[in-house]
């Protein structure tokens, strides 16, 4: 199988996620140990050195410690190099990896145990262009459809997920980011059209 080049760094939270990604993936690949990198300043500064220099692909897991490990990284790559960090999000699977005994706290399947296509899918959904949308979604336009501001703005904005396929644990504004990165504002609203 031929390997798909990405000029990006790609962080994931651990060796088997990069074992896996390697197989098929031509791409600087960088482990943070899970929480590990909270304390780990080499790790640090070669995120921010590929955030400034070639852009970074953050890949984690679906659970809550993958969303914690992703926020650190947006954190720490400073304002100027936001623009530079693209999130990949996986679906949530339930199950358990081959390697270990049983399931993870929250029972989903990280990076290491989905299948290839799964993870080449989500990779084809995020636009790896650091070029800013003159017209994105805006937290107004959210609040116009009722996916915040309202009783049930949560009911609403979990429907939407579950027809993208999005994370449960996104946040509003994590949810906002992730549109943006799938969507122009116009094909945002044409998809709701078709679809809600």
């Amino acid at each position: 199988m031929e390997k798909i080049k990405i000029s990006q760094a790609i962080v994931v939270e651990g060796k088997y996620d990069k074992i896996k990604l390697s197989s098929f993936i031509d791409a600087k690949i960088v482990v943070t140990n899970g929480f590990g990198i909270f304390n780990d300043e080499q790790t640090q500064k070669l995120i921010r050195t590929y955030a400034r220099t070639c852009g970074v692909i953050v890949i984690t897991d679906s659970d809550s410690a993958g969303f914690v490990i992703r926020n650190f990284i947006k954190n720490i790559v400073g304002n100027e190099n936001r623009k530079n960090v693209f999130q990949v999000y996986i679906p949530e699977i339930y199950g358990k990896e081959s390697r270990k005994n049983k399931p993870s706290k929250e029972g989903k399947l990280g990076v290491e145990g989905l299948d290839i296509e799964i993870i080449k899918n989500a990779l084809e959904k995020v636009n790896f262009s650091n070029i800013e949308k003159n017209d994105p979604i805006t937290n107004l336009d959210f609040f116009r459809l009722g996916l915040s501001g309202c009783a049930d703005s949560t009911v609403r904005r979990n429907a939407l997920k579950n027809n993208i396929d999005a994370p449960t644990n996104l946040t509003s504004k994590g949810l906002l980011e992730y549109l943006n990165e799938l969507f122009t504002r116009k094909e945002f609203f044409d998809f709701l059209e078709n679809n809600f």
